[in-house]
């Protein structure tokens, strides 16, 4: 016999899949849902809990819960995270392109407000999320904060070599979000299927805790695949 909880999981997740219930429209409150099925509310929020981790729907305090759209996933701009942290998709993986030393190139020693001798590390990975490679990072980094990037850690998390091997403090970043034509290496490195002429584009300038900029990130996205969210609160006048 189903436990109680799947038949109400059941019952709302056919809702969905038929269309009974669409992409940005609410799910019955709780108390609703306790008095349809008969059931308590520990029941009925452990079958909405169900279909949160099933990225089925989004459900926050106070808020009825919300069907999504599970083909994209959510992308905090307001925060600083690596893209381990964020825990992208059930199956992921990091692709490392490009591992370099350079110097000179004018951009780049331009956003980094460093010299044209200056050495900076140039990274380029590649994120496939369920299957499908859909993001570009590419870091620079100038070597007077890193003298050295494994590839192993590169691989892992940047940040936390960064972090918890190297002990640098990293504290606050801006963030620029443009919506940009494709360029060959787009082409190249993502599986755009032909079907995209455009890329969802996130320029990020990244500081110490001693207020030194030591990184610059172009993150180049698919723009089906990503939802970009942020957090805001009036102030107070």
């Amino acid at each position: 016999m189903k436990s109680k909880y799947l038949q109400i999981y059941n019952e709302l997740l056919n809702q969905i899949e038929t269309k009974k219930i669409n992409i940005g429209e609410n799910l019955p409150s709780e108390k609703e849902l306790m008095k349809k099925y008969d059931m308590s509310r520990d029941t009925v929020r452990k079958a909405l809990n169900l279909l949160v981790q099933k990225g089925h729907i989004e459900k926050s305090k106070g808020k009825l819960a919300k069907v999504i759209d599970k083909s994209q996933f959510n992308f905090p701009i307001s925060a600083i995270k690596s893209f381990k942290e964020l825990h992208v998709g059930t199956k992921n993986n990091t692709y490392v392109d490009n591992l370099e030393i350079v110097k000179g190139e004018k951009e780049i020693i331009e956003k980094l407000n460093i010299g044209k001798n200056d050495d900076y590390f140039k990274l380029i990975r590649i994120r496939e999320i369920e299957g499908e490679k859909i993001i570009i990072d590419k870091d620079y980094i100038p070597r007077k904060y890193v003298s050295n990037l494994p590839l192993k850690a590169v691989k892992n998390s940047l940040y936390e070599y960064l972090e918890n091997e190297l002990g640098l403090e990293i504290s606050y970043c801006t963030k620029e979000i443009t919506v940009e034509k494709i360029k060959d290496e787009d082409i190249k490195l993502l599986d755009l299927k032909n079907e995209f002429d455009m890329v969802v584009v996130v320029r990020s300038l990244t500081y110490l805790k001693s207020g030194e900029l030591f990184q610059y990130t172009e993150a180049r996205h698919r723009p089906d695949k990503f939802k970009f969210i942020g957090y805001a609160c009036r102030k107070e006048v």
